[in-house]
């Protein structure tokens, strides 16, 4: 199952407070205070890990906890601090703060991660109290209270490049043909509901990640047909491929339904428009793809590539031109957090 948004609350456990005791031994007259601090709670991380590519593992749960700090013991002795409790996130995740709606970390990398709900401290046992004054001192403090946020994490699926287009225009069936992934493939639209990502080897040295990303439409930016839901996945790809079907199945424009997704793209947000973009034709196979192909090239003013997943046609060329494309752009994860 994919999730790609979650609302979580998250509780560090509170500090162990501080013992308040005596040094007792037999031949040992005023032995003075002895008593050890609170162990500390344990906190809360929120780490980025590789393989991770959902949110689906946090769904199921609403509130996290971790343990609390043991008090101090006799002796000195400090009272056991609590472990941290990892949760593990994909890169590309955003922790907002659900209160106030600020950014608190963008992970955008594995290996990024954030004390989402830090632990409190151990309280101190009368031993620090101890002074020429105050040789027996009584007092302790209790143990810090952890920190309690609630948080929605929103994933950004991270990808070097992403299939857009309108819903059934062959991304799906591009994606199979290029990578290894199998995604839902019909003659209907929104087949694909969430994004799908395929590993593309270019040669034994080059690879890049390719996300077939759900269907667009007219209306998308202000959330029409799960607009934002679909549009923020979009923000992470370093380059935009965009699919036009030359025939689409409602009889609609292909150049018109090119112009109506680039202006989706940009109302969502203006640096979309300025994402490096290959524009193919897709099912070439089909009579008349040549002359739309012809058609949008002149209208834009720019290559336009036919491609066919089913013969295989221009598929070498929609690679060179990805490679060259991703050689001029920095990956999409380090300039994750500007997206």
């Amino acid at each position: 199952m994919f999730v790609d948004r979650v609302h979580i609350e998250v509780a560090g456990g509170d500090g162990g407070r501080g013992s308040g005791s005596f040094r007792r031994e037999k031949y040992v007259p005023r032995g003075g205070p002895d008593g050890g601090d609170g162990g500390d709670g344990g906190s809360i991380v929120l780490r980025a890990e590789p393989g991770v590519d959902s949110l689906a593992a946090l769904a199921h749960r609403a509130q996290w906890r971790a343990a609390s700090g043991q008090p101090g013991g006799p002796q000195n002795c400090k009272g056991r601090s609590a472990e941290d409790v990892i949760l593990a996130v994909p890169p590309g995740t955003i922790v907002i703060d659900e209160a106030t709606g600020l950014v608190l970390r963008d992970l955008a990398r594995a290996g990024d991660e954030l004390v989402a709900a830090k632990g409190g401290d151990g309280g101190f046992g009368n031993v620090h109290f101890k002074s020429s004054t105050n040789r027996a001192p009584r007092e302790t403090t209790p143990g810090g209270k952890g920190e309690v946020r609630k948080l929605v994490l929103e994933l950004k699926v991270i990808a070097d490049v992403g299939l857009v287009g309108k819903p059934n225009a062959g991304k799906s069936t591009l994606l199979s043909r290029l990578s290894r992934a199998r995604p839902e493939i019909a003659d209907y639209a929104f087949t694909t509901k969430t994004p799908m990502l395929g590993m593309v080897a270019v040669s034994r040295d080059r690879s890049f990640v390719l996300a077939d990303l759900p269907g667009l439409i007219e209306g998308a930016h202000a959330g029409h047909g799960l607009g934002h839901e679909f549009l923020r996945h979009v923000e992470r790809a370093g380059i935009l491929v965009h699919v036009v079907e030359p025939r689409p199945m409602d009889g609609s424009d292909p150049l018109a339904n090119y112009r109506a997704i680039r202006e989706e793209l940009v109302l969502h947000d203006p640096r979309l428009g300025e994402r490096p973009e290959i524009v193919v034709v897709s099912k070439f196979e089909l009579p008349g793809a040549e002359d739309v192909r012809a058609a949008l090239a002149a209208a834009i003013g720019r290559d336009v590539i036919g491609v066919s997943a089913v013969t295989g046609q221009g598929l070498d060329r929609l690679l060179a031109a990805v490679v060259q494309a991703l050689d001029a752009v920095p990956s999409p994860a380090a300039g994750a957090a500007d997206a």
